[in-house]
């Protein structure tokens, strides 16, 4: 659910033990996904080239991909069931 400052809510949860895990995704794939991520490495490894003037990804930007759509599914749904239970709390709301 977005809050009223029109901040958009977390895309993780924080389990039990405190470990912060993405939606739709183990802890487990949170790690990986965490340890492929292009935006936290600075060598690159794992990105796409050029190779023989086409693209192509490595086998970490695959996986990384795979995890991402995964997360990013899990994430659209969550969020639409938060504006629907949002818009059922509101239904006693009279805007004749």
């Amino acid at each position: 659910m977005i809050d009223q400052k029109h901040n958009a809510p977390r895309r993780y949860f924080v389990d039990a033990q405190g470990h912060r895990v993405l939606i739709g995704l183990s802890l487990e794939e949170t790690a990986e996904f965490e340890a492929l991520d292009p935006s936290s490495k600075e060598t690159g490894h794992g990105a796409a080239k050029i190779r023989g003037g086409k693209w192509a990804a490595g086998a970490g930007e695959i996986r990384w991909l795979e995890l991402y759509s995964k997360h990013e599914g899990a994430w659209r749904t969550w969020i639409a069931r938060s504006q629907a239970a949002q818009a059922q709390d509101l239904s006693f709301v009279n805007y004749v």
